[in-house]
């Protein structure tokens, strides 16, 4: 035997019987979650702190009662970090944390091949309401209500890049509340960190639309690696 495998091996059954044996890996991300939303469908989008721009998305698809991960990509997030979403303040540019159903998917583009999910073309008169005095507060309107002020709103296809491709994040969705935040997407990378939403790689949400079942009612659960807005709370 060689010297040099010899000792790796001494060396690997002293720490073995120190008690440094390998454990077993730690259990899939969404396996340690709170709650998934009960589909058989997940997206995460995990960031180091709640300070940070960047992070990672993966989706994830439950099969034979185990997550497995279907998908991974670079994510963005709010240019001031993320927050926990019950405290959110409208305008801050954070990215909500919690857990969100994923109402529907809209695109200046066409939607990919194979896309299943709903999937709402976005035209000159497709806007998304952000104005707190509105009745349309946190919604998709066509054309803009008269209550709703273009000032306070986005008019989606003015943003070809990020709106080619996304997906509407319930963040403050079924029953708005004003004041705490409208408009939070998980769309195609912009140049730099986003305004609040989530975003990736325009490869990578063409897949995410392509994978997503409507009847496999996927979520997302935004959150960080560990402390308060920690996603295994959610």
């Amino acid at each position: 035997m060689r010297p040099g495998l010899a000792l790796a091996l001494a060396s690997a059954s002293c720490l073995a019987l120190a008690g440094f044996a390998p454990g077993p890996e730690p259990a899939p991300l969404p396996a340690r979650l709170a709650d998934t939303g009960g589909g058989t469908q997940l997206i995460t989008a995990e960031a180091p702190a709640t300070d940070s721009t960047t992070g990672t998305v993966t989706w994830w698809d439950l099969r034979d009662g185990q997550w497995v991960r279907t998908g991974t990509a670079p994510a963005r997030f709010g240019a001031n970090g993320l927050v926990e979403g019950g405290s959110r303040k409208q305008g801050t540019q954070t990215t909500p944390t919690g857990l969100y159903d994923l109402p529907f998917a809209f695109g200046i583009k066409a939607p990919p091949a194979g896309t299943s999910v709903e999937y709402r073309p976005v035209l000159a008169s497709s806007w998304w309401c952000q104005d707190n005095d509105s009745n349309s507060y946190n919604r998709w309107t066509e054309p803009l209500p008269a209550d709703c002020r273009a000032a306070e709103s986005e008019h989606l296809i003015d943003y070809g890049t990020q709106y080619a491709h996304a997906v509407v994040i319930a963040f403050n969705y079924e029953r708005p509340v004003q004041g705490r935040g409208a408009g939070i997407f998980l769309h195609v990378n912009g140049q730099a960190a986003t305004a609040g939403c989530v975003s990736v790689p325009q490869e990578a949400m063409q897949r995410i639309l392509q994978w997503a079942r409507p009847a496999s009612h996927p979520h997302i659960a935004i959150g960080t690696v560990d402390g308060p807005t920690a996603l295994t709370r959610y």
